[in-house]
């Protein structure tokens, strides 16, 4: 009498393939589905209008709570309605579902900037440009930290962006960053230039502005 063993093995391979296959179905249906529903809401949002544009964004994050076009899409929605306290927990939120999501950083980092929560901000902003080196940010970083009067943190990041520069062989960027550092220098005199922050003061920031117009800073 032959053995059920083999069949009773097959059933089982054909069972498990069939949910298997059924995962991955499922998987890359819903991605599927976040994906168009993210198209959507941008597409609303170019139709202006932003309420729509929010509930497919939100529609998107129920689908899938790992899309992170739609963690930035929306965050960056609330910014665009002046709405920078909606905009830091929906770039909180994306960051606590996806911690590896670097622009959320920098979203969160501008909300932040635009509620007068300078210090939180500039963290941010600090992770972001570490994980990313991204000189645009940078620059807008080393704004904040002159409206600060974080003078010595101001001169560390344009050392950074000096050896950047160099490392590109961007003559260019080189000579800018040489300038805004010579200037710096001269505005933080013998304070340590990486861990003494500067309190904000107005005949620091004016010096600053001087610098700046003196040295050709745009």
């Amino acid at each position: 009498m032959p053995s059920r063993m083999p069949r009773v093995s097959d059933r089982i391979i054909r069972s498990a393939t069939a949910v298997l296959s059924l995962l991955v179905s499922s998987e890359a249906q819903a991605t599927t589905s976040s994906d168009e529903l993210v198209r959507q809401a941008r597409v609303q949002e170019a139709a202006h209008e932003p309420d729509i544009a929010a509930r497919r964004y939100m529609d998107a994050l129920s689908v899938d709570p790992l899309s992170a076009s739609a963690w930035i899409g929306l965050g960056s929605l609330r910014m665009m309605l002046d709405d920078p306290e909606e905009a830091e927990r929906v770039y909180t939120a994306a960051i606590d579902h996806i911690p590896t999501l670097a622009p959320a950083l920098a979203g969160r980092a501008r909300a932040r900037w635009k509620l007068g929560k300078h210090r939180a901000a500039e963290i941010d902003m600090q992770r972001y440009t570490d994980e990313t080196s991204d000189q645009g940010a940078m620059r807008e970083l080393s704004s904040w930290y002159s409206t600060d009067g974080r003078l010595p943190a101001e001169l560390a990041l344009w050392r950074r962006l000096q050896a950047m520069a160099i490392g590109r062989d961007d003559s260019v960027a080189v000579g800018e960053a040489r300038s805004m550092i010579l200037a710096l220098m001269l505005l933080v005199s013998t304070a340590d230039p990486v861990s003494q922050p500067v309190e904000p003061d107005r005949t620091r920031a004016d010096l600053a502005a001087i610098a700046r117009h003196c040295f050709g800073r745009p």
